[in-house]
């Protein structure tokens, strides 16, 4: 990630239009850009704690309205970008069975995505391109983008600053090991 990308992101949480900043990186990055809101939110959560909850409730609307963005980008502009790239390496003919395998696992690929650090425009675009519903789609956004990002206020506004370098370093970490437990829960209680 380019440095002076990251410092100019990480400069925007000081101005007078944090919010709108927050929003902004919130709804590109759930489609194109590759600097997460969480850069922004960070900050702005520990220089005024009393407004966490409303941060969060920025980056999730933004986020989710963005990633709505991103699934129009992979259900409209599919045609023009991603078939001739398929049919260039021969890959055309397999796009029916791959459509049908993520949507029946959709749900799951969008709440983990959302969770993780798993970059969620891919999940966003793939979404769109193989049609699965909006309504679930939007849904599991809310919730898992809604999670993530009301997680880290909690954890700012009660912990403050020494919570800091959990979050940066080792909350993706948590998320992904909770993830792979729920669906692991979810797949003992199905099959055993």
């Amino acid at each position: 990630m380019p440095r002076r990308l990251y410092d100019w992101t990480l400069s925007l949480a000081a101005g007078k239009y944090a919010l709108w900043a927050l929003a902004a990186v919130a709804f590109i990055e759930s489609s194109f850009f590759p600097i997460p809101p969480d850069v922004l939110m960070i900050p702005m959560i520990i220089a005024t704690p009393n407004r966490a909850f409303l941060i969060a409730g920025v980056a999730m609307v933004a986020s989710v309205l963005g990633g709505a963005f991103g699934y129009a980008i992979g259900a409209f502009a599919f045609n023009e970008i991603g078939l001739p790239i398929l049919e260039s390496l021969g890959k055309a003919d397999r796009m029916a069975e791959f459509n049908e395998r993520f949507n029946d696992f959709g749900f799951w690929a969008v709440l983990i995505a959302g969770l993780t650090p798993f970059p969620y425009k891919v999940i966003t675009i793939m979404s769109g391109w193989t049609g699965m519903p909006f309504v679930t789609f939007m849904l599991t956004s809310v919730i898992a983008r809604g999670g993530r990002f009301f997680l880290v206020a909690v954890l700012l506004w009660k912990f403050g600053a020494p919570i800091r370098d959990f979050i940066e370093k080792r909350l993706g970490l948590v998320l992904i090991l909770f993830c792979v437990g729920l669906v692991g829960g979810f797949y003992l209680v199905k099959f055993l």
